[in-house]
């Protein structure tokens, strides 16, 4: 497929509304910052950044010197209206977080809906990814996979939630602080039981880490080995038992039939659900000479 090199919109077209641009950032080794981003960080007319000193050290590496404005967790519902009237100025705002894409887990996802809502361009600018770049080195299946994020602090509310996400039938992709990481493999092996897992840590830095093997072992790593640096914990999928029918199956299509279902339709419903072959409940049906209403 020939590479295709898209010019990006600026301030000079005939759009009266600037565009909202999610820049990824390197996670770890800066050898992953795109030559795209770089180009996006230099023309916007603003940077909106999680940390403005951490992003002030990265822009400063690369010789970019933009206009910095703060856009984090806790202020957002009160900058986010500022941003936004600046976009409806016609200014372009490149939007970084700490590290990553902006937008996964962290409050670019608050601007980036509401820039949608107000019909204003968001334009994704790719790179570097904690969770996708743990996943494809688990060793774990990558279709499908599911992106928890970060559990709830709470652990009354880190428990309701492993419990909702427990039968999911996909690998599961988590967050975690190293001041958290025990207790949570603790909570999640209680909840899931051992399974399956790859913990990761220090991604694309000097001291990137993964470690295989189960929940259990994951945690007892952690045990001798005081946990530093920020996790991505990638966990196989669960796999819902369904309990067994009770009853008489042929009462359960009786009762289907008294509701208006068909003979037919009925028979292939409880066959399915009892695990049964078709013709022998029809052939119990015979015997008991009932006919389709």
């Amino acid at each position: 497929m020939p590479l295709l090199i898209m010019k990006e919109r600026s301030g000079s077209m005939a759009e009266s509304v600037g565009t909202l641009y999610l820049c990824a950032t390197p996670i770890g080794n800066l050898e992953d910052m795109t030559p795209r981003a770089l180009r996006m960080l230099r023309e916007a007319d603003l940077i909106a950044a999680e940390d403005t000193r951490h992003t002030r050290q990265l822009l400063n590496h690369f010789d970019i010197h933009g206009t910095l404005l703060s856009y984090h967790e806790h202020n957002k519902e009160k900058m986010g209206p500022v941003l936004l009237e600046h976009l409806k100025e016609g200014k372009n705002i490149a939007l970084v977080s700490d590290a990553g894409f902006p937008g996964i887990s962290d409050p670019g996802e608050h601007i980036a809906q509401t820039c949608i809502a107000e019909g204003i361009p968001v334009v994704p600018v790719p790179g570097a990814n904690a969770a996708l770049t743990a996943l494809v080195a688990s060793g774990l299946s990558s279709t499908p996979f599911f992106f928890g994020g970060f559990l709830p602090k709470s652990r009354k509310n880190r428990r309701e939630k492993l419990a909702e996400w427990k039968d999911i039938p996909a690998t599961i992709i988590l967050y975690e602080a190293p001041h958290r990481i025990i207790e949570v493999l603790s909570d999640i092996e209680d909840a899931w039981g051992d399974r399956t897992m790859t913990m990761a840590r220090e991604l694309t830095k000097l001291h990137e880490e993964f470690f295989r093997g189960t929940v259990s072992t994951c945690r007892a790593h952690l045990l001798e080995q005081a946990p530093r640096g920020e996790f991505v914990l990638v966990i196989a999928g669960g796999t819902k038992v369904e309990e067994a029918p009770t009853g008489d199956p042929l009462d359960a299509v009786r009762r289907l039939m008294a509701d208006g279902v068909g003979k037919k339709e009925a028979l292939q419903q409880i066959a399915k659900v009892y695990k049964l072959p078709k013709r022998e409940l029809y052939n119990r049906l015979v015997k008991e000479g009932v006919e389709d209403e």
